[in-house]
């Protein structure tokens, strides 16, 4: 009986140990049968214009790659939250998931923050000015300091404001509960104007907006649209005070464990994909506005007197702790970028 356990036990040891050896980024990127499979999970869900591009992404990794890749898409958060996924990454799992420049400041990539400072960009041709520049890669370098590599930055939509009573004025702003993520950014954006910024999980949002909780959120149009939002929010501004720029991000293990060419094939099918999803999301969101239209919403266009107030009143934000902690001469930078 000695033996045998004594047997076993060495077994059940060699076996762990071999499990142990096989987690590095390199070995986990290709399955048994060599093909790389790398799995996306997202909180959008299926048939939004991030999925349909996700899509069309898979698509042009297999024909690229002639069957030798492959991208798993899990829609509705199906593989976990981002967090949870950011942890997987950095421990050399193949998956990739999304996230900002918000979500970056929170992780210490504080500069990157400045990408969703309040009505910074008025059109998403200055935005992809600065994707294209030093300045963004060098940030990007940064986030691969953290363990992750930013593979492609999309398109996710311009926020507005969606509110449940009457708007005519930037001052019915004032005090007013609306519903933001839970990051720093977004916290400090919105009390620069006055209101009162309550961070709660999305999903809660419809519900505590029926119940009078808050006053109204903040999203895409896409979003107020195929949540239901018209339903409770009666009155959207179109005051686009985020040109929220996504980015797809995985594991630098598993990024290092790629070949030269497989890279370039994730890299430039990416891009293809994102000017796909770049002219879905300009559908959508006529499609969206007619839509909400229908079901009885109040759109209200700002003119430039009011985006100048906007704006005016949006400058606090520039000496909040969030924006106290990027480098001196920041907002600058990005302006000489923006207006180069």
């Amino acid at each position: 009986m000695k033996r045998f356990l004594s047997l076993f036990l060495g077994v059940m040891l060699a076996a762990g140990m071999m499990l142990v050896g096989g987690c590095g980024g390199d070995k986990q990127a290709a399955d048994s049968k060599g093909k790389v499979v790398l799995r996306i999970g997202y909180e959008n869900n299926p048939g939004e214009p991030l999925d349909v591009a996700l899509n069309k992404w898979k698509q042009l990794v297999a024909e690229k790659s002639n069957g030798t890749m492959e991208l798993e898409l899990y829609p509705s958060s199906q593989l976990g939250s981002k967090n949870d996924l950011i942890d997987q990454m950095i421990a050399g799992e193949p998956v990739m998931t999304l996230a900002n420049g918000a979500w970056y400041a929170d992780r210490g990539v504080k500069d990157f923050g400045i990408m969703f400072a309040p009505y910074l960009f008025d059109n998403w041709d200055q935005v992809w000015k600065v994707v294209g520049s030093d300045w963004y890669k060098e940030q990007s370098g940064k986030v691969e300091e953290k363990g992750l590599k930013i593979v492609t930055s999309w398109i996710y939509g311009t926020r507005h404001l969606a509110l449940a009573k009457p708007y005519h004025a930037v001052s019915d702003l004032k005090g007013q509960k609306i519903r933001v993520p839970n990051n720093t950014i977004q916290i400090e954006s919105f009390k620069a104007l006055g209101i009162a910024p309550t961070p709660m999980p999305l999903g809660e949002a419809y519900t505590a907006l029926q119940q009078g909780t808050i006053d109204g959120l903040e999203n895409s149009l896409q979003f107020l649209d195929s949540a239901k939002y018209g339903e409770v929010a009666k009155y959207i501004v179109l005051d686009g005070h985020i040109h929220d720029l996504t980015s797809w991000v995985c594991g630098k293990t598993f990024w290092e464990g790629l070949t030269k060419e497989q890279q370039d094939i994730l890299t430039s099918t990416a891009e293809e994909a994102s000017k796909y999803n770049s002219e879905l999301q300009a559908q959508a969101d006529k499609k969206a506005m007619e839509s909400l239209k229908a079901q009885g919403v109040t759109i209200i266009e700002p003119d430039a007197a009011m985006r100048d107030e906007f704006k005016k009143n949006s400058e606090s934000f520039y000496s909040s702790d969030a924006a106290k902690e990027w480098s001196p001469g920041l907002r600058d930078k990005i302006l000489g970028i923006i207006n180069k």
